[in-house]
């Protein structure tokens, strides 16, 4: 029987029914087979910290008791890794909860937002349940168009301008220095949403140091990259305390699973491994860029647990190789907006995930440049 349009909002009522991503468990059911190499999802198949692992193992049998609904412990000691106070920090179901509530927080219904034309498609999505008014700046040279982000931004007096630093889905970044200089520039009422999910395998001079006297920033960062722990759905944010304070209004107090809680505060906890897993995939993004190149691609510079591999022609040749790939039980993604999409996505894997993508790409180009019958 279909829903009455009485029920729901006509916001909702009007908005598409999708999903961002579909993922890859829904692609194996509609194939009926599994994947060779999980390469599409920029999850860190290096895993968390084996004292994030015995943590979470432990908290298992506890799993009869909600979380600490403050999350004071993991607060504490993001906090003390950040040299900020537990006030400037609040806790979310992954960056994806954490902007959810920024929007619901900034922006009200008709309010303007800005972000890259192909950038992270999840953040518009919050903005389309929320009703604001979007308006997306292209890409220059693969790169999120700072100048032109804030032109926008000022122009159309926006209430949250969306800047991922290093970028999803090319890998690109801007260093710290520049990233600064945005912000000394954003006009009044304006607030920098900077999603920083992949700053941890970013170079050293990509992040900025954390100002939280700025009620203007806040700054997202996630325990589903480096630290591998995708799964558990542990994000936060990092900004000026009457702003982080504000979240309490909106946030979902029980939303954080206690096994993911106690293994974010154990990851955090132990940066040496960190600093191991981020070396890991250092490694992996280089044997993709050079699978990439002896296969006549063009790999781009990426500081991201991925690598954004140019295809050397359009979206619909780029398309074919991705399904080649898919085909040959590859999994991989691409970005979804011209010129961009002449790109696939590769997420950086173990060795034995990388040897598949290395017997298996010159055989999907091979498909993808046969003429179609």
């Amino acid at each position: 029987m279909p829903v009455s349009r009485k029920l729901i909002t006509p916001l909702f009522d009007a908005l598409l029914a999708m999903v961002p991503f579909v993922g890859p468990e829904a692609q194996e059911r509609a194939r009926g087979r599994p994947f060779r190499a999980r390469l599409g999802a920029n999850e860190s198949v290096f895993g968390p910290s084996p004292r994030a692992l015995a943590a979470m193992s432990e908290a298992v049998a506890g799993n009869w008791m909600y979380a600490d609904p403050e999350n004071l412990e993991l607060r504490e000691a993001i906090a003390s890794l950040h040299g900020v106070s537990a006030g400037n920090v609040v806790i979310g179901e992954g960056i994806d909860g954490l902007l959810g509530y920024a929007v619901r927080l900034i922006c009200e219904p008709g309010d303007g937002v800005v972000m890259a034309d192909g950038a992270y498609p999840t953040f518009a999505f919050h903005v389309a349940g929320q009703g604001g008014v979007l308006t997306k700046v292209p890409f220059r040279d693969d790169r999120e168009d700072l100048a032109g982000l804030l032109h926008r931004a000022t122009e159309t007096r926006a209430r949250i301008l969306y800047l991922s630093n290093p970028n999803n889905p090319m890998g690109t970044w801007w260093d710290a220095a520049a990233v600064s200089n945005l912000i000394s520039r954003l006009p009044p009422g304006l607030v920098l949403l900077l999603d920083e999910a992949y700053c941890d395998t970013a170079p050293v001079g990509t992040v900025p140091a954390i100002d939280t006297s700025n009620p203007q920033v806040l700054r997202l960062r996630t325990f589903s990259k480096a630290y591998g722990l995708a799964g558990a759905r542990i994000g936060y944010c990092v900004g000026e305390a009457g702003m982080i304070s504000a979240f309490e209004k909106v946030r979902n107090h029980y939303g954080i699973n206690r096994v993911g809680q106690v293994g974010a505060l154990a990851a955090v906890q132990d940066q040496a491994y960190l600093a191991r897993a981020v070396a890991q995939i250092a490694r992996a993004r280089d044997r993709i860029a050079g699978i990439a190149s002896r296969n006549g691609l063009a790999p781009l510079p990426s500081a991201a647990n991925f690598v954004a591999i140019d295809c050397g022609a359009d979206g619909h040749f780029a398309k074919r190789v991705l399904e080649s790939l898919l085909a040959r039980d590859v999994f991989v993604r691409k970005p979804g907006v011209a010129p961009l999409d002449r790109c696939i996505r590769i997420s950086c894997g173990q060795a034995s995930d990388l040897d598949v993508l290395e017997a298996e790409l010159p055989v999907a180009l091979a498909a993808a440049r046969t003429p179609l019958q």
